[in-house]
């Protein structure tokens, strides 16, 4: 276990005016603290902490992180408080090992539920003071290392939340080294037997080449020592998660991997940089392709770096990443390589983690939270956040615009704004019109276009990469179908009280919403509309002295329907009638204009429905109105429940080109062509089948059930008449139920 003077001289190795004892009064604090206490390797429990400090000191961190990540698990597993810890060290070090004392509480392996929430607390929590993930990643890192005492029904659980949380995160703080051991030592875990063939298959590699990285790393540094570069160049074996990652993504064998090994070439400046690069790719043949530009264009992380792949010496192809001291610290410890500058006295390192690329995104994703997402849209969004890799776009103005891998217009569209997302029609890309779903590149031009009628439809969800474009598209989804509930329960409301006898009034709705364990008009007629909130119920919540009347008062259930009445009694099949000189109720009814309409519209399922048939609406709860013609035999299952039946009428514009469901039984002969036939005379009608169903009936004719698309009753019929008149034609049904 490290002495307390080999940590002081661990900070005082790159913090020479380094507060030596704030170092001893920390150290000595969480020893007594934490006393007896044992770990499951039975190593005293200070062991842990000290550590987590050690590895910090890597990082090259602050003191007051160092006493942090010393005192860390103080105020969870010992006697320690706060107000004590904030009386002997401060302020500044009490709320990080608080901040830290929150984390430590999350079970982030749990249900995705409680996974998701913890997540939002987990980014809370570091959002004021990045150094509290610095010291929960280190805590994260020693605890992997030491994975093999913990039992083993617990292993496999935070070696997945390793991978799925702390390794990205580490990622997007920048932080490779950590990120790629984190990944491993999960890997190791998770899956051992993958893990130990990739180990065992370099190692064969490895004596089968004999000392290759030595020399590949000494024909490059003489190379460029040739050209007057001074460039330090190291090279390594890729690790076996990374290794097992592009097998996985490219669905290839180990034998067919060719970039097995990395090299870095550290220069003095970025004009070394791109010197170097010419001397490579004048004196090796490049892999097309590979070639990328990270100094100009820096990851979101603060990674920069230029990449290029080559077949170098011995032919071995050979992945480059050249880069300054500066680009390999940020590269090996992202954001905790800039994270420290002196105060004005020159004395104490303070975080100044706001310039980082990293922390911006931090808490732009933080931002996420006022959102209203939910738990699990918060932790889907995250997540792809975390895992993606960036292509680079623009706006015309020149605004740069990081998106994840394969993403689309509709992403960086909600990347500009979700207003311009959400009205989105179409695009440019590099000033040619292309469709929305197109895979955006580096360097594209994106120009989006707008208009103020589009709302997004619900389709853009599967298409949308990132999680802020799906997020923005299921809330505009929501708040559409929303309106249209709210709209069919107002209409419905309103016919309830004429029927009752009572005055319509959303001011005494809105007095009567606490009967009805409501907030808000909308939320009312949401409800009524979604089938939850009954009408009676209603009209109750408003007058509660009003009673409906008995079933055996109502005399039936009559509801007007375009020019005829249908009755439904109880006991009865169903039976229509219509009346000579009924009068004419239109202004009564619910106008349906399709599944388009400003109403949540469904057609009958088995044969649907079409305007110039007379039509009745069922209130199905939670789905909306169901349009079932007046001849559907389906209507009969609805006979114990008059309170679902709704007047509706047909309010549809002649000249519409809006398609509405409908099902033909056609009984062809036999015999080759005969399919063939019957689609064109439904196509030469402008009619569109939607799906067909076949079956030989007997030798001699075939069966055929096909959904169509058409118009109206008149556009149907025309299309029967035609098939009637087909040769191969034996007889056409209209299927209703």
């Amino acid at each position: 276990m490290m002495r307390q003077y080999e940590l002081v001289d661990r900070v005082r190795r790159y913090n020479p005016d380094t507060d030596e004892a704030l170092l001893d009064r920390a150290y000595v604090y969480a020893m007594r603290a934490h006393g007896t206490q044992l770990r499951a390797s039975g190593d005293p429990y200070f062991s842990h902490p000290l550590e987590v400090a050690a590895i910090l000191t890597d990082l090259e961190l602050d003191d007051a992180t160092i006493v942090a990540a010393l005192l860390h698990d103080t105020i969870e597993d010992t006697g320690a408080t706060k107000v004590e810890i904030e009386r002997l060290f401060g302020r500044q070090i009490a709320d990080l090992v608080e901040g830290l004392t929150k984390i430590k509480k999350l079970d982030l392996v749990s249900k995705q539920a409680k996974q998701a929430e913890n997540l939002r607390k987990l980014l809370l929590a570091i959002a004021d003071d990045v150094r509290v993930l610095l010291v929960k990643l280190a805590d994260r890192l020693h605890n992997m290392r030491t994975l093999k005492y913990v039992p083993q029904e617990k292993r496999d659980r935070v070696a997945q939340e390793t991978l799925d949380i702390y390794a990205p995160l580490a990622a997007r703080m920048g932080m490779q080294d950590m990120r790629e051991e984190l990944e491993d030592l999960s890997f190791r875990q998770l899956s051992p037997e993958a893990y130990g063939s990739i180990t065992a298959r370099m190692a064969e590699l490895r004596a089968r080449n004999g000392p290759l990285v030595e020399e590949i790393e000494r024909e490059l540094q003489q190379e460029l020592t040739l050209r007057g570069i001074k460039a330090v160049v190291k090279g390594r074996e890729k690790r076996p998660y990374s290794i097992w990652g592009k097998m996985e993504r490219k669905a290839i064998g180990f034998e067919q991997l060719s970039d097995l090994y990395g090299f870095r070439v550290i220069l003095e400046s970025v004009e070394d940089c791109y010197r170097a690069l010419g001397v490579v790719h004048t004196k090796w043949p490049i892999v097309p392709g590979r070639f990328k530009d990270y100094i100009s264009t820096p990851k979101p992380n603060d990674y920069r770096s230029l990449h290029t792949t080559v077949i170098g010496p011995k032919r071995q192809r050979v992945e480059l990443q050249i880069r300054t001291q500066d680009m390999d610290d940020i590269a090996e410890f992202g954001i905790a390589a800039h994270a420290l500058y002196k105060d004005e006295s020159g004395a104490q390192p303070i975080i100044l983690s706001n310039e980082s690329r990293a922390y911006a995104w931090l808490r732009k994703t933080i931002e996420n939270l006022s959102q209203g997402l939910s738990p699990e849209e918060f932790l889907e969004h995250t997540k792809l956040e975390l895992f993606h890799d960036q292509v680079f776009c623009f706006t015309p103005k020149g605004r740069l615009i990081a998106l994840p891998r394969r993403a689309t217009p509709i992403d960086f569209a909600y990347a500009v704004h979700t207003d311009v997302g959400n009205t989105a029609v179409g695009c440019k890309i590099n000033g040619s019109i292309a469709p929305l779903v197109s895979e955006l590149k580096n360097g594209d031009e994106v120009e989006i276009i707008t208009s103020k009628a589009q709302t997004p439809p619900g389709a853009w969800e599967s298409i949308a990469v990132t999680g802020k474009a799906r997020a923005a598209v299921r809330r505009a989804t929501r708040a559409a179908v929303r309106a249209q509930y709210a709209g069919l329960g107002r209409k419905i409301a309103e016919r309830a009280f004429a029927r009752a006898g009572k005055v319509f009034s959303e001011e005494a709705i809105a007095r009567g919403m606490p009967r009805l364990a409501r907030t808000s008009l909308d939320d009312v007629f949401s409800a009524v509309g979604r089938g939850e909130i009954k009408t009676d119920d209603l009209i109750r919540a408003v007058d509660p002295d009003w009673s409906a009347p008995r079933a055996d008062e109502r005399g039936g259930h009559r509801a007007p329907n375009g020019d005829g009445w249908f009755e439904l009694k109880k006991g009865q099949n169903l039976k229509f009638k219509i009346p000579d000189g009924a009068e004419e109720t239109h202004g009564a009814a619910i106008p349906i204009r399709g599944p388009r309409g400003d109403l949540p519209v469904r057609f009958a399922p088995n044969g649907g429905a079409v305007p110039g048939d007379r039509i009745v609406g069922i209130l199905t709860p939670g789905e909306g109105i169901t349009v079932y013609p007046i001849q559907s035999r389906d209507l009969q299952k609805f006979e114990e429940t008059p309170e679902r039946w709704l007047d509706v009428r047909w309010d549809v514009d002649e000249l519409s080109d809006g398609r509405f469901p409908a099902q033909l039984l056609v009984t062809a002969v036999n015999e080759p062509g005969s399919l063939a036939q019957v689609a064109t005379a439904i196509a030469e009608r402008n009619g569109n089948i939607e799906g067909i169903e076949m079956r030989s009936r007997s030798p001699d004719f075939t069966e055929m059930r096909i959904d169509l698309g058409v118009f109206d009753l008149r556009h149907l019929n025309g299309i029967m008449a035609d098939l009637r008149s087909r040769a191969v034609v034996s007889s056409v049904e209209r299927l209703n139920g």
